[in-house]
């Protein structure tokens, strides 16, 4: 205890005017000793403090979004590079279109020196430019008109069927409704936003209750495709999966995404558990799921598996801004993206010099793991320690990438969608937009074009009853 509140509480105050010099000088003295042990305190509390306060979490030391870190400003007057290209950058021109629309030529007439005609001299050269131009842009109409005629027989009324693509009750052709999808799935675009694109570029009269049909149709369409689609990649050798956070009704639901066999298949659950893998694959079992640490997808039913090594890269990181003298950190930190960089390497190696370097990694990995780490880290170290046979197979299968940055890539648009759209306001908007996403992206995978992929999934053509006999 301190001696100092026991000498400078108030009712002490007027005894220090009878303290002689020598009973002063030694209470001072006794001051300073308890000062200088407080001084000793805090800072030891500091350095304790210290040690177990993490620093700021940032996409590079953890799993958060590069959109949710700190970005300083620009300092005024300064530029952190010079613009335009680099020295000795080969220079990009817009190719020219080999079979223009329209030519329009350019001749010579006079000399504007000395007037003389130049009509009949030949060209040294010809400039080519080109622009660029969009049409007018005017919707087309298809009136059709079904004639009822009474039959003289039976008296019965009787009219004549409709042909395909003009059937009762459709308003809108496939290219339209196709764009529709395209402009609110693909760029998410909201409804009262999508109408007004409608009416002012394309001249459309759409309500909104007429985009809800259209993207209800478009993802009743897309189910047959997207479960065929899904059908394929549980079949597959290796499986990759991730999950993200939607809305639905205003509650917390997930989004997850498998790829496998040169698909993806997203699906949205209000669950974040095992029972949604195990509802997906039906039975069926993997040689190699690869995911993060997320136990549900570390008890996916897999002969092996393979953890995505940048997310322990970022992991290290954290531990290392944390710890900046923890070695170990920063070794398991090096190992890893050798590794990676070995498994980039593969094709450049022949098989023996290739195996000889996996092997050194291994034994690399299995010294670290014998260290004993504790305090900072030991939550990394146990966790390494369990999943030893999952941090290094992509190495021995040519089949297996080291990251799943391809899941993490497949539901980037999703997060954009839910930042943008908020809430799915009904489960068949949230199935639709599943089922739209599976095979929009499994499209885009294949090097298809989405909008005709669109196109076709809305139904059978219209346009050529604009051509005769029709016209």
């Amino acid at each position: 205890m301190s001696v100092i509140p026991d000498v400078l509480t108030e009712p002490a105050v007027p005894a220090l005017r009878d303290l002689s010099q020598e009973e002063m000088v030694a209470l001072i003295h006794r001051q300073f000793e308890e000062i200088g042990r407080l001084e000793a305190e805090v800072h030891a509390l500091r350095e304790e403090l210290a040690r177990y306060q993490k620093p700021p979490t940032t996409s590079h030391n953890s799993s958060q979004p590069p959109s949710r870190d700190w970005k300083a400003g620009r300092p005024k007057g300064k530029r952190r590079k010079k613009p335009g290209a680099k020295p000795g950058h080969a220079k990009a021109e817009r190719p020219l279109v080999d079979n223009p629309d329209k030519v329009v030529e350019v001749w010579v007439e006079t000399c504007p020196q000395c007037g003389a005609g130049l009509l009949d001299q030949a060209p040294e050269r010809v400039l080519r430019r080109q622009v660029t131009e969009l049409p007018e842009i005017k919707p087309v109409v298809i009136e059709t008109r079904q004639y009822e005629v009474r039959c003289r027989c039976c008296q019965r009324l009787q009219r004549g069927p409709l042909p395909d693509g003009l059937e009762a009750g459709r308003q809108f052709g496939p290219r339209l409704e196709a764009l529709v999808t395209y402009l609110h799935h693909e760029h998410h675009l909201g409804f009262a936003r999508l109408c007004g694109v409608m009416r002012d570029v394309f001249g459309t009269s759409l309500s909104e209750g007429g985009a809800v049909a259209i993207l209800e149709r478009a993802g009743a369409a897309a189910q047959p495709q997207a479960e065929a689609i899904g059908e394929r990649v549980r079949h597959s050798a290796v499986i990759a999966s991730d999950e993200t956070s939607a809305r639905v009704h205003g509650r917390n639901h997930w989004e997850w995404v498998f790829i496998g066999n040169g698909g993806e298949y997203h699906l949205i659950r209000c669950s974040r558990g095992q029972e949604v893998i195990d509802e997906f694959m039906g039975g069926c079992r993997a040689e190699v799921w690869l995911s993060d640490c997320w136990k549900p997808q570390l008890n996916a039913p897999a002969d092996q598996h393979q953890l995505c090594l940048p997310h322990q890269v970022r992991a290290l990181q954290g531990v290392i801004d944390q710890r900046p003298r923890l070695t170990w950190a920063r070794q398991m930190q090096a190992l890893f993206r050798a590794a990676m960089h070995l498994g980039k390497r593969r094709a450049t190696l022949t098989p023996h010099g290739y195996q000889r370097q996996v092997t050194v990694l291994q034994r690399r990995l299995d010294r670290l793991l014998a260290r004993r780490v504790s305090g900072v880290g030991a939550n990394l170290w146990a966790r390494y320690r369990t999943h030893r046979a999952n941090l290094l197979l992509f190495l021995q299968r040519s089949d297996v990438p080291a990251d799943n940055n391809a899941c993490e890539r497949a539901l980037r648009p999703s997060v954009i969608h839910r930042m943008v759209m908020g809430s799915f306001r009904s489960a068949w908007g949230a199935q639709a937009y599943a089922a739209l996403t599976t095979v929009l992206n499994t499209a885009k995978r294949a090097g298809e074009n989405v909008f005709q992929r669109l196109i076709c999934l809305m139904g059978p053509p219209v346009l050529h009853f604009l051509q005769p006999p029709f016209a």
